[in-house]
C-alpha cells in the first residue's frame, strides 16, 4: 500500500439513489470543508437499474472531490464497501449509507470520537425507527456478528462508521465472493468503540435491506466466518444422542417393571422423525460449510469494477471556485 495522505475519505455504495446522491453531496460539502483537511467522497455504484452512475458521473465532473466507481453488477452493500475502501486515498475512512439516514450534519462528533486509544468507531441510532420485524432482523444480524468479531461492540456495530484507513492492509488479500466489512476491520484491530448519534427517517425511496435480506446476511456471517453453526450441530448431536440413552433407558425399566415393551410403531416413529431432523440439521450446516468453500475454490470474484470516473487523477483538496462553500 502506498503511503496515505491526512484527510478524509468518505465512502457511499449505492443502489438506486440517483434521486437522492445531489442532496448527499451538497450536504456533505460544508460539513467536510469545515475540518480544514482535504476529503473526498467515493460513490461506489453497485449495480444500479435507475439511472445513478449517470447521476454520479455528473457530480464526478462537477466536483473535483467526488470519485464514481461502478460495478460490473450488483454484488452487495459489503463488496461495494470494501471496492470503495481499497480506493481510499487519505487516512481516514468513513462509510454512511446513500440515503441521509445518516446525516452529514453529525459527522464531526463521529470524527472526534476517533482518538488515539480507538481505530474503529461506530455510529449506531441513539433512538431505534424501523418497525418491528426489521428491528427484530437488526438483533439477530448483531447477534451473528458478535459471534463471528468476538467483540461486544459487535451489538452496536452500524453501517456508519469511521476507521484509520490502514486497517485495510490486514484484508489486502481477502477475495472471497461474500465479505463483511465489520469482521475484516477485526483482522486489523481490537480497538473498537461506538459513539451513538442521530439517525433520520428516509425521506426519498425505500430501504433495500428487508427483514429476509437482513436475516441471510446474518447467516453469511456465521457460517462464512464463524465455527458457531458447527458447534451449535455438535451440541444438539450431543443433546441427542444423551436423549437416545435415555429413551433406551426407558424402554428397559417398563419392560422389566411392566413386563411389556412401549408400544409400538407412534413411539418408534416419533424417535426417528427426532433423530433424523437433528442429522439433516446437522448436515445441512456442513453444506453451506461446503458451499462457501466451493465458491472460494472457483475463485468467484468479491467485485468486478467496470468504469471508475478518475482512476489516474491525484485528489487534492476543494480548491475549485465552485467548490467553494459560500
Amino acid at each position: 500500500m502506498s503511503l496515505l495522505s491526512q484527510g478524509y475519505s468518505v465512502v457511499v455504495p449505492a443502489y438506486n439513489s440517483g434521486e437522492i446522491l445531489p442532496l448527499l453531496v451538497e450536504r456533505l460539502q460544508p460539513v467536510l470543508a469545515a475540518t480544514g483537511q482535504p476529503f473526498e467522497l467515493v460513490i461506489v455504484n453497485d449495480g444500479s437499474r435507475d439511472n445513478t452512475w449517470p447521476v454520479i458521473k455528473e457530480l464526478a465532473a462537477k466536483h473535483s472531490w467526488v470519485r464514481g466507481i461502478c460495478n460490473m453488477r450488483n454484488y452487495g452493500q459489503h463488496n461495494a464497501l470494501l471496492a470503495g475502501i481499497r480506493a481510499a486515498r487519505f487516512s481516514v475512512t468513513i462509510t454512511m449509507d446513500d440515503d441521509l439516514q445518516h446525516p452529514p450534519e453529525e459527522l464531526p462528533k463521529l470524527m472526534e470520537a476517533l482518538n488515539d486509544d480507538r481505530d474503529v468507531v461506530y455510529a449506531p441510532p441513539d433512538k431505534e425507527q424501523h418497525g418491528f420485524l426489521r428491528d427484530l432482523a437488526s438483533v439477530i444480524t448483531k447477534t451473528a456478528l458478535q459471534s463471528a468479531m468476538g467483540s461486544k461492540t459487535a451489538k452496536q456495530s452500524s453501517a456508519w462508521r469511521i476507521f484509520r484507513t490502514k486497517i485495510r492492509d490486514a484484508f489486502e488479500q481477502c477475495h472471497a465472493p461474500m465479505v463483511s466489512i465489520d469482521v475484516l476491520l477485526t483482522w486489523g484491530t481490537t480497538r473498537f468503540a461506538a459513539c451513538p448519534l442521530r439517525h433520520d427517517e428516509r425521506t426519498i425511496g425505500k430501504s433495500n435491506y428487508t427483514f429476509r435480506k437482513l436475516v441471510r446476511h446474518a447467516f453469511n456471517m456465521m457460517t462464512g466466518f464463524s465455527v458457531m453453526p458447527l458447534q451449535v450441530a455438535s451440541i444438539i448431536g450431543f443433546a441427542f444422542t444423551l436423549f437416545g440413552f435415555g429413551v433406551l433407558a426407558y424402554v428397559l425399566i417398563g419392560y422389566f417393571i411392566r413386563g411389556s415393551s412401549v408400544a409400538g410403531f407412534p413411539f418408534l416413529a416419533s424417535v426417528i422423525a427426532i433423530f433424523s431432523g437433528a442429522q439433516l440439521f446437522a448436515l445441512g450446516i456442513i453444506g453451506e460449510y461446503l458451499a462457501r468453500m466451493h465458491f472460494r475454490i472457483m475463485e468467484k470474484p468479491t467485485y468486478v469494477i467496470r468504469e471508475d470516473t478518475e482512476a489516474d487523477r491525484v485528489p487534492v483538496a476543494p480548491v475549485r471556485q465552485q467548490d467553494k462553500v459560500l
